[in-house]
Parts: C-alpha cells; structure tokens; sequence
C-alpha cells in the first residue's frame, strides 16, 4: 500500500468516527425537532452537524456523502428561515438521510449508487421548496425560492436505502469521540491487563502472611526475654558472676534480634501496605478501561421505537434512564439484540393503540421505559410499558392447548411460573405472524443472552398497569460477584446473580417426599442436593445437626445445594480455562482468591442439568445429617409403592407406629435410595414401572452389603407363582394387599425388624 492510500485510508477512518458522532447528534435533534419542530437550537445543532459532514465529505472524497448532507442542510436552513417546518413525515426522510451517510463512509460495504444520493437529494429539494445547491468553499445557506408554498412530504414511492444499514445498526454505531484524548487498544490487550493487574493484587497481598510470621516471632523473643529476666529474678542469689554475664550476654542478644525484628517487620508492614495500594489502583483502573456508559448503546432506541412506534399506528413516550450507568465493555457490545427484542416486544404485545388507551381510560400516548443502574453489586437493566400487563387467562390456555403443561397443572403455576413460558423458544401468544412478532422468536434470545453473561431474566406484570422485563447482570464478565463454599476440601465459587438463599437449615427441617430430600423455601418444597455428588468430590462429609445450603436454579428448575461451608462473598477476576480443555462439567470458568488459592466458578445451569440426569437416572444420594444425640434412633423402614394411596397408607400406619419412614415412586427410586441409605426394612410393591419389586428384591438381596436387610413384598397378586417368584428372588415376607388389614402389616414389620426404637 503506497503512502498516498495509506493516508486516504486514514482520513477515511477519521470520517468514519466523525459521522457516527455527527448522525448521533443528528438522529437525537430529529427526534427533539419531532416534539418541538421551531426549537431553534435543536435547529441550529442539526445544521451545524450537516454541515460539518459535507465538508468533511468532500476533504475525503466522497461526492455521494456531499449531496445528501447538502440536501439535509437546505431543509434546516430553510427551517430556520421559516419556509417551512420539521414534521414526522420530513423526519422519517431525513433519518433516511442519516443512514445513507453512514453507508457512504463504510468501505466493508458496496459505495452508494448516484441514483440512491440524486433521488434522496431531489426528493427533499422538491419536498423542502428549496433548490439544490451544493455549497463551495464551505459557504453556508441556500438560497430560497421566493413565495413557494411548501409541498407536503408524502412519498410517491420509496426511497431506496437498500444500501443503507437498518436502523439498530445505523443508529447503535458507537463513538468514544467525548473523551479529549483517545487510543485505539485492542480487547485482548485490556483483558491482558486486567488479568495482569489481578495478578499483581494477589502477588502484593501474599506478602502479609510473611509480615504476620516476622510478627509472631517478634512476639516469641518478648516472650523468652520476659522468661529470661523472671529466671534471673528468681535465682539471683545462686548465680555465680560466670553465668550471670553468659546470661546478660543472651538477654542483650535476644533484645538486638527483637529490635531488629521489629524493625524488618515495620519495613515489610510499610511494603505490602504500599504494594497492596498500588496493585488495587492499577487493577481498579485496568478494569475501569473496560467500563463505557450505559448512553453508548442506549443512544439508538429512541429512533428504533419512534419508527416501530409510527408503522404500528402507536403513540408513545419513550424515556432512558441511566444513561451514565457503568457497563462492562463485553456486555454492552452484547445488549443491542436483547434490548431491541425487549423493546419490540414492548411496543407490538405490551403497548395498546391510542384508540383502545382511550376507551380504557388511558393517555393515548403509551409511556415506555428503558432504564439500567447498578443495585446490589449486580447490573439492572429493565425495560417497562404501562400497557395492560400479561393476559394470564390467555397465556394459561397457549400452555395447555401446546401440550407443555395439563390443564390441571397449568391451574396451579403461579404467575413467575408462567411467565417461563413466554420465554421458551417457539412460543407466542399471536396467532398469526407479522414483520414485528409471531414466530416466537425474542424473548428466548434474551434468555440465552442472560444466561451466557452469568444473569437472569424475570418478568413483573400487573394487570391493566403494564409489564417490566428486568435483566439481572453482572457488573463485568471478567470481574464477577461470588459466593465462595467449600466442597470435599475445595474452594467453589457460584456467581451472586445467580444465586438465590444462601442458609443453613437444621436437620429436623430436611423432610423426604417422593424418595428425595427436600427442604422448604418460600413456602415451597425445593429438592435437597449433595454438591459432593453432583461435582464428584471424593471423601464422605462429618455429619451434622445442620447443613449449608445454596439455593440455585431458576422457577423451572430451583435445587437446594448442600455444601460443606460457606467462606464468605468475594469479587473475583474471572480468567476462561484453557480452550483445549474443552466443555469442563458444571464448571465455566476459574480465579484467584487473595491468598492465591485458585477457585472454580461453578456453571449454574449445568448442575441443574446434572442434578436433573441423577434424578431422572434414579442415582440421587441423600445428604448426611445426624439427629439430636439424646433422641433414640427410629428403625428405618423403605416403601417402594408406584400408588400415591398405598404409599401414603403404608407410610402413616409405619410413622404412627414410630417407624422412620422413606418412600420411593417405583423400583430404580428405591433401588438408588436403598443403596444411598441405611434401612432397616424395604417394603415393596411388585408391579411397578421402570423396575419392578422382584428385580429390586434380587438386587437387593445380591448386593454384599445390603443382603442382610429384609425385603417384604406386599402386592395385590396373591399368586402361588408370585409368591414364588417373590420368595425365589430373596424376600422374606409376602403379604397380600387384599387380605391384609392395618395390623397384619404393622405386625409382619415386627416380626423382621422389633419395635421402632433401639
């Protein structure tokens, strides 16, 4: 490349940056001039902008970019001179405009057409009364045709922008022109530097384990002068002079040392306080480079919603709030498709026609908010309307009439619990498709963004109020919020943002309900889970009266996670694992803590989906706990019963008695739960799905450790060849529902196994 085209390459970039900070100003006074079209600064402000691209233009070179920035400055010149005034339908061309001066400084893209520019600059003469003039030497104006009545704007056809970008590109086209000095640094370079920094910060903090070690033999040498003076004190008189020097000689020695220690102490204290410093400072700072205003993407909605807003037939007042609000670099170069969903969505299914506002007693203009800030130590960023909220009745009937949940089921959910749906891939409430919504695409998209980032999505919705979508984010990607817990000997992070409770619950509250532990959150039972198993620790846990528990999931999927311990919250800079290590089960990225241990992040969705493959595959362990020591231990007894009334008949008669009693749903439930468990008794029904109650007695009876346990089979089958096969795989009992009555049970019970109590 010559020197000549590197410097036209240059001045091209420059360009570049200079559009996109010029149309910014330009789209953001078109929408001001919309609601006050005679402002005249706002005037003045989009003919300045005009004109500073269309001499920026023509010093690059770029003829086409020169007429359409001179046609743009007519039409604010002529309405600054009064010839005519900024309506909606001049604003929807002159927005047009904006994209075309965007196109004509990307070179990636093919160059304007001089029919697209010619069109777009006759048109807006024609529409403006003014002739088109394009300027030299920089002069500013145009002269007006005298006493032209001003033409109305509507189109006989369209302007072709097929050049031109759409308008979340055009209009999210970001600038970081407002700082006074700017370098171009490359993302690899700042994560470089943020890991870096992190580093160093460990590095600095682990020099005070030293300082506290100097500290502490500081102490030790006090303590033998002391020892010493005290022993000289008490034999004095049986000291001869020989050893009382040899003495004076060690105490004068032991106190130089203490000095000297004090000293190298006070030296290396001063050091780690200064480096700590430093290192903090470096690595605040590093991490601030990667922060950037909330404003550098929000700057493109107001466009997006005032035209979706117009082609829906729609008023509606769109405000931003937080536009100063610090967003991690990665996540904002993420959020322009979930929040153009959630916007689109806003406008098509959350927002009524001025008509039906007005009978429902409402403004005809709809408000809508789009609003980010910081809460917690996590991001917020909400998208809200004051439509008439999520139509609960029709949303339960999509559920059911697709097959995702029965009638009865969907009857029960709660308002959170349906609100999942909508966020399912495929799903909509339209029944016919549009260009804005109907084919179910959106709100899934936000969902998989979220959970990419670490973050939830939730929804509020009160009837007749409206409907808030609220992303809960983290503040960085590369810097993330955690809770740190111990795990078989090792240190786990789990990211805040996603977890619910963190609490620790006696052993008396963890109850067992259809073979699985669980323990009650918020009024609901959540299903207790040994994080031992799930992230394969070896080792077995010391039982307690108590456990630790992480509460994580979603409404869809929520788990009670029980841990050995809880360390506490840290902020962690988050490093990605080696890429040749591939896809790393339940685990998504790792970090330092500041003593230099490293930590895992755990990946939240994947334990939810190894927690659910143990259930389902029937190999889900149970958490250890002990009872109260001076409480006599109840004979366990195992109810294998696929018959919701049979088992909780059985499971009565047996807890009445003083039997503890677990219940298992069929054979593979009460196959994993025997071996997890320690029973006294297993009671089983012979016909039931997956595994039957013969196959579990022959398991269970071939298995070296469980043999011994008794089995009683208790079936409706009173067969000669079902006893037989009964007796033939190992069971010890063989009682005939049919026959049986509450004290024949409760009495072959006490033949295998006693009294309840030990």
């Amino acid at each position: 490349m010559s020197d000549g085209e590197l410097g036209d390459r240059s001045l091209l970039d420059l360009f570049r940056e200079e559009a996109q900070a010029q149309t910014r100003t330009l789209a953001a006074g078109l929408l001001a001039l919309e609601a006050s079209p005679t402002d005249a600064m706002t005037l003045e402000s989009c003919m300045r902008a005009t004109h500073s691209l269309k001499g920026a233009a023509r010093i690059v070179g770029l003829p086409r970019a020169v007429e359409v920035a001179s046609a743009m400055e007519d039409c604010f010149v002529a309405a600054q001179q009064g010839h005519l005034r900024i309506d909606a339908a001049r604003i929807d061309t002159l927005l047009g405009g904006i994209d075309l001066l965007l196109v004509a400084g990307d070179e990636s893209g093919p160059p304007l057409a001089p029919e697209t520019t010619a069109a777009f600059a006759a048109r807006l003469a024609g529409e403006t009364g003014v002739r088109e003039d394009i300027e030299t030497d920089g002069a500013m104006g145009a002269s007006m045709r005298a006493g032209e009545p001003e033409a109305a704007l509507a189109p006989e056809a369209p302007l072709d922008t097929s050049a031109a970008p759409p308008h979340a590109e055009a209009g999210a086209t970001r600038t970081e022109a407002d700082s006074h000095r700017m370098m171009r640094v490359r993302a690899a370079t700042l994560d470089r530097l943020v890991g870096n920094a992190g580093e160093a910060l460990v590095g600095a903090r682990r020099v005070r384990p030293f300082a506290d070690s100097l500290l502490r033999l500081r102490h030790a040498h006090g303590d033998v002068l002391g020892q010493l003076g005290q022993f000289e004190e008490q034999h004095a008189e049986k000291l001869d002079p020989g050893a009382r020097s040899t003495l004076g000689g060690i105490r004068a020695s032991l106190g130089a040392l203490t000095r000297q220690l004090a000293q190298r102490y006070d030296d290396l204290d001063r050091l780690e306080r200064q480096g700590t410093r430093i290192a903090q400072r470096v690595y605040d700072d590093a991490l601030q480079c990667r922060m950037r205003p909330f404003a550098d993407v929000a700057h493109a909605y107001p466009r997006i919603v005032r035209d979706l807003a117009r082609s829906l037939g729609k008023r509606v007042n769109f405000e931003i709030e937080g536009r100063a609000t610090q967003v991690d670099r990665d996540i904002l170069d993420l959020l322009d498709a979930p929040l153009g969903h959630l916007l689109r969505n806003a406008l098509d299914h959350g927002i009524e026609t001025p008509a039906v506002r007005r009978a429902s007693g409402k403004p005809e203009e709809a408000r809508l908010t789009l609003e980010a800030r910081h809460s917690g130590g996590k991001l917020l960023i909400s998208v809200a309307d004051d439509g008439p909220g999520v139509d609960l009745a029709a949303l339960r009937e999509s559920v059911v009439a697709r097959g995702l949940a029965s009638a009865e089921a969907a009857r029960t959910m709660s308002d959170a619990e349906l609100f999942e749906f909508l966020l399912l891939p495929g799903f909509t409430l339209r029944d016919t498709v549009t260009d804005v919504s109907g084919r179910g695409v959106g709100l899934d998209a936000v969902q998989d963004f979220a959970k990419a980032v670490r973050g939830t999505i939730r929804i509020e919705s009160m009837p007749g109020s409206g409907t808030r979508f609220v992303l809960q984010l983290p503040l960085a990607l590369s810097v993330v919020r955690c809770l740190i817990v111990d795990v078989g000997g090792e240190a786990y992070a789990l990211p805040l943002a996603r977890v619910r409770r963190a609490l620790r619950v006696s052993a008396a509250s963890i109850a067992m309900l259809e073979g699985q532990q669980h323990i009650t959150f918020d009024g609901r039972p959540v299903g207790l889970v040994s994080a031992r198993q799930v992230l394969g620790a070896s080792g077995t846990p010391r039982a307690r009266d108590d456990a630790s528990v992480v509460i994580v999931g979603g409404e869809a999927g929520l788990y009670a996670l029980a841990v050995d311990g809880f360390r506490g919250e840290h902020t962690l800079a988050v490093q990605p694992l080696d890429s040749r290590l591939g896809k790393v089960a339940n685990v998504t990225a790792a970090a330092l803590l500041d003593d230099g241990e490293v930590v895992l992040l755990l990946d939240v969705d994947d334990i939810v989906a190894s927690v659910g493959r143990l259930v389902r595959d029937g190999q889900l362990a149970g958490v250890a706990h002990t009872a109260a020591a001076e409480a006599p231990r109840a004979k366990r007894v195992l109810v294998v019963e696929d018959s919701l009334t049979v088992r909780e008949l059985e499971r009565k008669l047996l807890e009445k008695r003083g039997y503890a009693v677990t219940v298992a749903v069929d054979g593979m439930d009460g196959w994993s739960e025997v071996r997890h468990g320690h029973y006294d008794l297993v009671i089983t029904d012979v016909d039931m799905p997956r595994m039957d109650g013969i196959e579990l007695t022959g398991k269970i009876k071939g298995d070296a450790r469980l043999g011994h346990v008794p089995v009683m089979i208790v079936s409706y089958k009173d067969r000669d060849d079902d006893r037989r096969r009964g007796l033939d795989a190992g069971a010890d009992y063989y009682l005939a529902k049919g026959s049986f009555h509450d004290d024949a049970l409760l009495d072959a019970v006490n033949d295998l196994i006693g009294e309840a109590t030990s």
